[in-house]
């Protein structure tokens, strides 16, 4: 599938967006997974296990063992925000901004300065549902003027699969609970 085939959709996730230095490159696939924190690679492990232990649960369900299920949710919820507050450390203040839009091809998001187009930046995006943050590099493919203020989109060039994957499962989260949103008004509506 092309990345230009993913979906976007609007919801603010907290990014930090360093532009690469004058000289500095993009590193080749190699380099990158090298290059890649320790502690975003153990976040895309860990909710790569989540979503398949989310499927033994179900059965569990099913089993009639609502304590034993009810338990585990519990230690689940209790590591993910542990994970969460983290991952928060690996924030830097001086390079957080906040999407407009994402998806697992590209994000937009809103800043004080242009960003030049063609040129690429080192990415972190942190994730809510599923806990976790992907590490990545992207390309300025546009940057418009709106206001006082710039839109600035970026494309990923550089990202792992499993955190492609990652990004489509936040994406869809954030689809069904809008979903959800407006199903609820619709009802109350009438």
């Amino acid at each position: 599938m092309n990345q230009d085939e993913y979906f976007s959709v609007h919801a603010g996730l907290t990014i930090n967006v360093e532009r690469l230095a004058d000289g500095e490159s993009l590193p080749d696939e190699p380099a990158f997974l090298l290059e890649i924190p320790p502690l975003f690679r153990v976040a895309s492990e860990c909710s790569g296990f989540e979503e398949g232990i989310e499927q033994s649960l179900g059965k569990l369900a099913q089993k009639d063992n609502q304590l034993l299920l009810d338990y585990l949710k519990a230690q689940n919820n209790k590591i993910n925000l542990l994970l969460s507050f983290v991952l928060s450390q690996q924030d830097n203040p001086a390079l957080r901004y906040t999407t407009e839009t994402f998806g697992a091809s590209q994000l937009t998001f809103t800043a004080t300065q242009p960003f030049q187009v063609g040129r690429y930046t080192r990415v972190k995006l942190f994730l809510d549902k599923p806990s976790a943050a992907v590490y990545c590099y992207a390309e300025v493919t546009d940057c418009r003027e709106k206001g006082d203020t710039f839109e600035i989109t970026l494309k990923y060039i550089r990202l792992q699969e499993d955190d492609q994957d990652l990004l489509i499962r936040a994406a869809l989260y954030v689809q069904q609970k809008l979903l959800r949103q407006r199903a609820q008004q619709r009802t109350e509506n009438q």
